[in-house]
């Protein structure tokens, strides 16, 4: 019988794991729920060479602590999760800045081919929005056309990227947004990505939708409060996270099992796979 993408996964050998840094995951504390129940999100910072500039202001800001006291300010169905400050459109009221973040210019949100690293895994698929799309390192990357194409990340369930003003601002890193509706490439390109959600994301999911134009909250009451943002680096106690290598042999049979289900519950196979339905596994990292 053809193992499932869960039973590929659950066999995978532990050198196909990698560990991820504790400096590269951002931990978000929201207020309580009602019943009490702590509320954690787990966001894994997106290594490089993307993104890097905006990802520098993020670990600026959550070292300065400044995300604490903020909120959610807007969650709109189908779309986005969006914290950060709830007066940062009001100059005389914003919460100051931590001093020596980046602008970061709009060109950063892709790179040329010759900025960017060589890919070795496999390809996902040709699509809609890109000549070309596969993982490197654990990350959906897409490229363009042309002799020296663009490459950039992939929005997809889960991802955290930057809130911004209208162009040329490309956003601080100080708002921040994950997705929690269908993957919005029309955004890939257009916002910088910096992120994935790899705990918690019932926390956001879940939460009350705003009414307001685009899901913002009408009302104070309404916002859930952030109690505190840190780099897991400075959380003590916090479990080590890994995600399966995403050159791996077991990859390589994971998304083809994603593409291709033959599991019985399946009557025929797809025979493809958006790259945004091959989530890359993340687990924690087992007890020796």
């Amino acid at each position: 019988m053809p193992p499932s993408p869960t039973q590929i996964v659950e066999a995978a050998p532990p050198g196909d794991w990698v560990g991820i840094p504790a400096d590269h995951l951002l931990v978000v504390d929201l207020a309580p729920d009602a019943a009490g129940q702590a509320r954690r999100v787990i966001i894994q910072l997106m290594n490089g060479p993307w993104s890097q500039g905006w990802i520098g202001n993020i670990r600026k800001l959550a070292t300065a602590h400044w995300w604490d006291g903020t909120s959610v300010n807007r969650v709109q169905d189908g779309y986005v999760v969006q914290w950060g400050d709830p007066l940062g459109d009001d100059k005389a009221r914003a919460k100051p800045l931590p001093p020596g973040l980046l602008s970061v210019p709009q060109g950063a949100y892709t790179l040329t081919a010759g900025a960017a690293p060589a890919f070795s895994g496999p390809r996902v698929a040709d699509g809609v929005y890109a000549v070309a799309e596969r993982f490197y390192q654990g990350w959906p990357i897409a490229t363009g056309p042309g002799d020296e194409p663009e490459t950039w990340p992939v929005h997809c369930y889960g991802s955290v990227g930057v809130g911004r003003d209208m162009p040329p601002d490309s956003g601080s890193g100080a708002e921040l947004y994950a997705v929690i509706g269908n993957a919005p490439r029309q955004l890939d390109r257009n916002i910088a990505v910096v992120g994935r959600v790899i705990s918690g994301m019932e926390w956001l999911s879940s939460l009350p939708r705003g009414k307001g134009d685009a899901g913002f909250y009408q009302k104070p009451g309404e916002r859930t409060a952030i109690t505190s943002i840190r780099l897991g680096s400075d959380v003590p106690g916090l479990p080590a996270w890994q995600y399966l290598s995403t050159d791996s042999a077991s990859f390589a049979a994971y998304l083809d099992a994603r593409a291709n289900r033959r599991d019985p519950f399946y009557v025929r196979p797809a025979g493809g796979v958006d790259i945004c339905n091959v989530p890359v596994p993340v687990r924690v990292t087992p007890a020796r």
